[in-house]
């Protein structure tokens, strides 16, 4: 068994002469898999039903012949330009109702017949041709599938959804809450996407949409997925990608591809994007059910905060690779092999940089390309945790399309928030849904479950009277799976399991905070709350709420939940969870009585860290303490 290295190629976009070179430098480079195609559709298909798979024929020849497996994209996120001219009913319409032109990616409408008949077309055509080639290790299809669309074709589309999921306009009604502002539906044709309209959308209709679309785009990867199993059993995947704007609930989509793979870009600078590759990679292992994924792409040399490039220093790019394989990736890829010289993303980083090889970047890659042999033995364990985060796509769509108390409640914020305290503190957690088995850990915690079903609530108190530890934050249990408020006071759902009663949301000022008797304080948030039930931990300090609750404990069986009714500063919330700050990032992951210890120094001081056993990076004895020096890295077996 072997860890993937390599990532993107793009031989469409240069010489016939360059290609044997890139052969070459992969070879150099421990280059042991590439995606081949993903954009390629107008230079496999010219033409509407005329290939040209000439080139594609001679490069993976080449990659075989020099020991380099690939990885066969589907070209599909890029039509063509003459798909565009002859389909105009395929290209995209936003929420505003403008219709957008070709000349970048992914314009393409999932809704269309034209669009999905040529999709399978393409798809069907490279799987008669390549299935058998020696070079082909796995199936791509597509690329990060996310592209929403709000034209009259989808609409007819989410209607036969809605018809299915609601059966009758009645119900439909009731789930909507159409009797406020006199939106009762008495007709399905009557039914729209929710475009842009005069003041706020109706939040239960947005939230359908969101699950409608990630549906049809999970209908869309398997008719492609069904023309490559046709004749083909090797593994079928695409790039999951991780945003705000993407309408796709992947945990759902896990169930149905071969490998879970992402792309992950930070988009923070400085330590921020340690801890978001951490996070990416945990809900990735999440995702895959705690079975090896794969990271499909990352940058080689740069990372983007939305505004300019900060380019990566010595040793980072090794590190934030060596994070994901710690956190059961099975390998790490980047986009892309070689910068390209045109085009959109000219400047985005790339393995084979501008500078060509001759160059620190390539210099590292080569440098990882020789360390990941001597890390393959980690490929088929297990990473350990005994803390669960959970995650609910659906609860941060919900989110985002309701008219909150607070514009500055942000459910993906909250969440990274709980994730980054234990990063800190060098412990892993796994992400699981709200109504998994939790009964394999020793603590959950749930930050701003806002949407919360009944099944999930269950499922949460048989966790707590089994014995475990619960940690609820702020903002939880509010609403149900159709944005009906859970009446009564909140958080709704668990106000039994928690022994409290919200009586009034506080929200806090952006740069405004509340002191707690502890001496911590809080932020963004807080509540009217009373312990019913629950003993008080700690209670705010001056202001309006002043002597009333902030956290709460309530002992449930054999277990304890607690409540945080405010956004907790990293001390008092460090305090709390029991943990203590480390610059050392530490990830174990076990087979048997085999342990694997992936120690990452993010600081800029030694750490000496207690293990024993083997480092496998050197090869050398490890009796009880290791040094990792500033910016290092080790990986030590113990068995």
């Amino acid at each position: 068994m072997s860890l993937w290295h390599g990532g993107d190629y793009n031989p469409e976009q240069w010489d016939p002469a360059v290609w044997k070179e890139d052969v070459e430098l992969m070879r150099r480079a421990g280059v042991n898999l590439v995606t081949v195609g993903v954009f390629s559709w107008s230079s496999l298909e010219p033409a509407p039903g005329e290939y040209d798979f000439g080139w594609l024929d001679q490069v993976l020849d080449l990659l075989h012949d020099g020991g380099i497996s690939v990885d066969l994209a589907t070209p599909t996120a890029s039509p063509p330009p003459w798909f565009s001219r002859l389909h105009p009913e395929a290209l995209p319409v936003t929420a505003d109702g403008v219709r957008l032109t070709h000349g970048s990616r992914d314009t393409y409408c999932v809704c269309a017949p034209g669009y999905r008949t040529a999709a399978r077309g393409i798809a069907r055509e490279l799987a008669g041709r390549y299935h058998d080639h020696p070079a082909l290790a796995m199936w791509h299809v597509h690329n990060e599938y996310g592209t929403t669309c709000y034209c009259d074709l989808a609409a007819v589309r989410f209607r036969e959804w809605l018809r299915t999921r609601y059966g009758s306009l009645d119900r439909l009604n009731e789930a909507w809450t159409t009797a406020f502002w006199s939106q009762g539906y008495a007709d399905w044709t009557d039914i729209e996407p929710p475009r842009k309209t005069q003041y706020l959308v109706n939040p239960t209709q947005y939230l359908d949409y969101r699950r409608f679309w990630s549906d049809e785009l999970l209908a869309a990867f398997l008719e492609q997925k069904a023309e490559l199993r046709a004749v083909s059993e090797l593994p079928v995947t695409t790039n999951f990608v991780f945003g705000g704007w993407v309408p796709v609930n992947h945990a759902q989509w896990a169930a149905e591809v071969d490998v879970v793979a992402i792309d992950h870009y930070p988009d923070q600078a400085g330590s921020g994007a340690e801890e978001q590759t951490a996070f990416g990679a945990d809900l990735a292992r999440g995702w895959s059910g705690g079975k090896p994924w794969l990271l499909m792409e990352q940058a080689a040399g740069g990372l983007n905060d939305g505004r300019r490039w900060h380019t990566k220093e010595p040793g980072r790019m090794a590190r934030n690779s060596l994070s994901h394989i710690a956190r059961g990736s099975r390998g790490a890829l980047f986009f892309q092999w070689r910068a390209s010289r045109g085009g959109a993303e000219m400047y985005h980083s790339a393995m084979v940089p501008h500078a060509g090889p001759d160059s620190r970047r390539f210099t590292e890659i080569v440098d990882l390309g020789s360390v990941l042999p001597r890390l393959a033995e980690v490929a088929e364990s297990n990473v350990v945790a005994d803390v669960a985060i959970l995650w609910d796509v659906e609860c941060w769509w919900a989110m985002q399309g309701t008219h909150l108390p607070s514009s500055s409640l942000d459910y993906l914020a909250a969440v990274r928030s709980a994730h980054r305290h234990f990063w800190h503190a060098g412990e892993t957690v796994d992400f699981a849904a709200p109504d998994a088995d939790l009964s394999s850990y020793r603590l959950v915690v749930v930050p701003s479950l806002y949407l919360i079903s009944d099944a999930a609530a269950a499922c949460l108190a048989a966790y707590v009277e089994a014995g475990g530890q619960l940690v609820v934050g702020y903002f939880s249990g509010i609403v149900d799976t159709e944005l009906r408020v859970r009446l009564g006071g909140y958080p709704g759902a668990l106000t039994e399991l928690l022994g409290v009663r919200v009586e009034e949301f506080h929200p806090l000022p952006d740069d405004g905070s509340v002191a707690l008797s502890s001496g911590g304080h809080g932020r963004l948030w807080s509540e009217h709350l009373h312990a019913v039930s629950a003993e008080v931990v700690d209670r705010y300090a001056g202001g309006v709420l002043d002597g009333e609750p902030a956290i709460t404990r309530h002992d449930v069986g054999a277990g304890t939940a607690w409540y945080v009714s405010t956004e907790l500063d990293d001390n008092t919330a460090a305090r709390l969870l029991g943990l203590s700050r480390s610059s050392l990032e530490t990830v174990r992951r076990r087979t048997g009585e085999t342990t694997w210890t992936f120690l990452i120094n993010h600081g800029e001081q030694e750490v000496i860290a207690p293990v024993e056993g083997v480092e496998l990076v050197t090869g050398a004895r490890v009796d009880g303490e290791l040094a990792v020096p500033a910016g290092g890295y080790a990986v030590v077996r113990s068995a």
